[in-house]
């Protein structure tokens, strides 16, 4: 047996003279995610592990409140900065560079020649739930905090980690579209009946049974990797997938590019064996997290939430949060008057806001004199850099209301308070969630961008 690897996210645990526990535990932390330091070391790991003499390999986590809770959103946050500063023609090549590890990292560890059995106690989302699909045999304690879920899409974003491929082959395309596209989880009972897991135990005895089927010396082969594995055809998968992106785009107005990316994944990484697969689902996630969607949706609807919801636990949600989400409703109810309120309603529908337009009384247009000075992050590609149509140009109006009405109070709030303040503009008022919030917005296409909204 070679060495094993210098592990601090992870750590190993000899069970038998030849099956190691691979203990997922981040040092400082309640919950496990994702962060790079861990893909990083679960590829070391997945490197070793071929040459490691091991027979089985048994994968759990060290914490009690989760599996794991997915990606590690505050780096995500930070890489999509990095993406962005760098030139336009770089970009693409720096997010598939950045995010290409853990869909290798998991490749590795299924291919490795070792049987891998991963016992789930709690959540286990997002690059939680792509990892466990890396083993070969899972099991999930029956608890009612255990589930699988690939949640991405509510944040803008996709399972980058093979997740599009691995669930539709395990549970079928047709039942893969709600885990994948709207967030759906699976419990334990669920999980087994789809395919995605193979055995549910009361609580405590997930390792156990775990250790049951490595001992059993089972095939170390994924079902996809098998020779008799048959791929589904190309016409098969897009005549499947054509009325789901028909709705979708109905329904979504095109506003949610991870919807046709996910859609995108499907369509071209299932007819292709597993290691072409990985490769264009990579593609399309560097293609994606280019876009401001997924930035301003993680900052609002992830970072945004969670402030939110520890303020207001904490009894400490900002003195102004309540007036500025007022003046906001105010200065929408005033602009869609300006609109004619039949027409501000069909832009507002169009433009993706999520609930009717306030009507408050006496409310007037806000100044645009306290816009202050923000210049852009990146040009965005999106129609509101360039109104063209009656909607855009009433959708832009009504957009650039809610911000001339919050920005009085950027000075007056942190940071952090601004995302937490984006987050209840969206939950209260339905603004539009792609664009993440009124702050996020400003910051987004700056000060110009906001006056082109106004006069367009």
């Amino acid at each position: 047996m070679t060495a094993a690897p210098t592990l601090r996210e992870f750590r190993i645990e000899m069970i038998d003279d030849d099956i190691a526990h691979l203990i997922f535990d981040m040092p400082g932390r309640t919950m496990n995610v994702f962060s790079n330091a861990a893909i990083h070391e679960s590829e070391a790991f997945a490197d070793w592990l071929p040459h490691s003499g091991l027979k089985g390999v048994l994968i759990s986590s060290g914490k009690p409140t989760a599996f794991c809770a997915g990606a590690d959103l505050g780096e995500l946050a930070e890489a999509y900065a990095m993406i962005i500063a760098a030139p336009e023609d770089q970009r693409w090549q720096l997010g598939r560079d950045h995010f290409a590890p853990i869909g290798r990292s998991f490749r590795k560890l299924e291919t490795a020649g070792v049987p891998i059995a991963v016992a789930i106690n709690g959540l286990a989302l997002g690059g939680g739930c792509e990892f466990a699909m890396a083993g070969h045999y899972r099991v999930m304690a029956d608890t009612p905090s255990t589930a699988l879920g690939l949640p991405e899409s509510l944040v803008g974003l996709f399972p980058g980690g093979g997740g599009t491929q691995r669930m539709p082959r395990l549970v079928g395309l047709e039942a893969s579209l709600p885990i994948l596209l709207d967030g759906a989880r699976l419990d334990p009972q669920q999980a087994v009946a789809a395919g995605a897991a193979d055995r549910v135990v009361p609580a405590g005895q997930e390792i156990a049974a775990a250790l049951e089927w490595l001992r059993g010396n089972p095939d170390p082969r994924q079902p996809w990797d098998k020779p008799e594995w048959k791929l589904l055809a190309a016409s098969d998968v897009k005549a499947s997938l054509d009325p789901v992106r028909a709705a979708r785009m109905d329904q979504t107005k095109g506003h949610y590019p991870a919807i046709t990316a996910i859609l995108d994944c499907l369509e071209q990484g299932l007819p292709l064996r597993m290691d072409e697969a990985v490769a264009a689902e990579i593609r399309l996630f560097a293609d994606l997290i280019k876009r401001p969607e997924p930035r301003d949706m993680i900052r609002s609807l992830f970072l945004g939430k969670q402030l939110y919801g520890k303020a207001r636990k904490a009894g400490a949600l900002p003195a102004d949060l309540e007036a500025l989400v007022a003046d906001v409703a105010g200065a929408l109810s005033a602009a869609a008057a300006a609109e004619g309120r039949d027409a501000a309603e069909a832009a507002r529908i169009a433009a993706g806001f999520e609930k009717p337009l306030p009507e408050v009384a006496g409310a007037a247009a806000p100044s645009a004199d306290a816009l202050p000075d923000v210049a852009p992050i990146s040009a965005t590609g999106l129609w509101i850099e360039a109104p063209q149509t009656d909607w855009q140009r009433r959708g832009a109006h009504l957009l650039a209301a809610a911000v001339l009405a919050a920005a009085p109070y950027r000075a007056r709030l942190s940071a952090d308070e601004q995302k937490l303040a984006d987050f209840a503009v969206l939950t209260d008022l339905g603004f539009p969630a792609y664009l993440g919030g009124p702050f996020a917005l400003l910051d987004s296409v700056g000060t110009d961008g906001i006056r082109r909204m106004l006069a367009a």
